[in-house]
């Protein structure tokens, strides 16, 4: 039977206001799960909840069999920096350095070496000498992805990762992180406004009226 990889329960969170409660989720290896929902919903602060950044007001996270929010800070880091991919809108590149740089980075801190097929499949591999600076938005992002799967994460956490991709290359983009899960018995919790990238995964969900419901 397949890992359960993530499990979060009654998972509850308000900052002026009450943003979701009582939201309860299951991700097991080779799964990918979109989220969607409106601007302003909570998306991306439940990703967090998930992946390490927020502590939840109420409920609880299990994540590779940890509760994520009763380890130590070295516990986190080591968590973070060994098993989990972050992909976000804004790629964090380090613009001073080479597109090679910022992926061997990653690989140093992790342990693990540079695919080249992986840097083919995301068409970049004729890039990673060049400035992050002299290459273009969709090229930085394609060397954000890059830089998060060659960690070799076991989830990978993804908000709005295609959301300044054109369609064609947030479609590249889709498949290579599908194919990484598939090949490494990973899983993706993939936060978008876009359905058609969502349709692309397992399973969807959309968070509305502060709950999180199941998309058939």
């Amino acid at each position: 039977m397949p890992q359960t990889l993530l499990t979060a329960t009654n998972i509850a969170h308000k900052f002026d206001y009450e943003l979701f409660s009582n939201i309860n989720l299951e991700l097991k290896e080779k799964e990918s799960i979109a989220i969607v929902g409106r601007s302003g919903s909570g998306k991306s602060t439940l990703l967090h909840i998930f992946s390490t950044f927020i502590k939840p007001n109420k409920g609880e996270v299990t994540l590779l069999d940890k509760n994520i929010y009763s380890l130590s800070e070295e516990e986190t880091e080591e968590l973070r920096r060994y098993n989990l991919g972050i992909i976000f809108q804004a790629h964090y590149l380090f613009k001073g350095m080479s597109a090679l740089d910022n992926i061997e980075i990653a690989t140093l801190l992790s342990k693990e070496k540079i695919d080249n097929a992986l840097l083919e499949r995301l068409e970049i591999k004729e890039l990673m000498q060049q400035k992050i600076g002299e290459l273009s938005g969709g090229q930085q992002q394609r060397v954000s992805i890059a830089r998060v799967l060659s960690k070799k994460p076991k989830v990978i956490f993804a908000d709005e990762p295609t959301g300044n991709l054109d369609k064609e290359t947030a479609k590249l983009v889709m498949d290579v992180l599908l194919e990484y899960i598939e090949k490494n018995r990973a899983s993706l919790i993939l936060v978008t406004h876009d359905v058609e990238m969502a349709e692309l995964c397992n399973r969807s969900f959309k968070l509305e009226r502060k709950v999180l419901k199941e998309m058939l």
